[in-house]
């Protein structure tokens, strides 16, 4: 089982069960909106955040975005890091009726993707070394703007078919779709994968 050093946050007891099945890590829950109104655990978190760093690991809905939102208006953004899970539509095991937004939450991710959520948020895994980001090879807001993923007339269409295609969330904001494509690609590969014509967010 591969060891996590930083701190994972989720929402609830049944997304923590699952997550400690596929990783060594600590792992604290936000007990749905609870710790909003929890000044202990704003304050542990606060603490957890500057020693160790803050993986947060919500579900795709709705309240699952404003849960990290709040986390990160509280928590800043340093030493904290955003993973994301696939958007896969379906029901809970254990609830009786689906969601509202249908989709699967944390607790019923696949191992494989909680690994690959965990990774692509730059997780500091024990048993392996991060390749590190230079400055001059990051993806920024400009590049997204020259390919015509943000402020242009088809921009939403073509970020929407770009997440579908990485398996993120619809919901991930600009900056967490250059966070996540700065771990995947360097700019070049990146550039170089955006503007071929076989690729079908070109053709968007």
């Amino acid at each position: 089982m591969k060891q996590v050093h930083e701190v994972i946050v989720v929402e609830g007891q049944y997304d923590k069960n699952r997550v400690s099945q596929v990783v060594d890590a600590t792992i604290i829950e936000t007990s749905g909106f609870g710790f909003i109104k929890n000044a202990d655990k704003v304050t542990l978190l606060r603490k957890l955040a500057e020693k160790r760093g803050i993986i947060i690991l919500t579900d795709n809905d709705k309240a699952g975005f404003f849960i990290r939102g709040r986390l990160k208006d509280i928590l800043g953004n340093k030493n904290i890091k955003h993973a994301y899970i696939p958007d896969i539509k379906g029901q809970e095991k254990r609830k009786k009726v689906q969601s509202k937004e249908g989709k699967l939450g944390v607790e019923s991710m696949s191992k494989d993707a909680i690994i690959k959520a965990l990774t692509l948020a730059g997780a500091t895994f024990t048993d392996e070394a991060l390749p590190k980001i230079s400055a001059n090879t990051r993806i920024t807001k400009a590049d997204l703007f020259e390919l015509g993923l943000t402020g242009q007339v088809h921009s939403s269409l073509k970020r929407r078919e770009l997440l579908k295609q990485l398996q993120l969330p619809e919901r991930l904001p600009t900056n967490g779709l250059l966070d996540v494509l700065n771990i995947l690609y360097s700019k070049d590969e990146f550039i170089e994968y955006f503007s071929n014509p076989e690729n079908s967010v070109y053709k968007v």
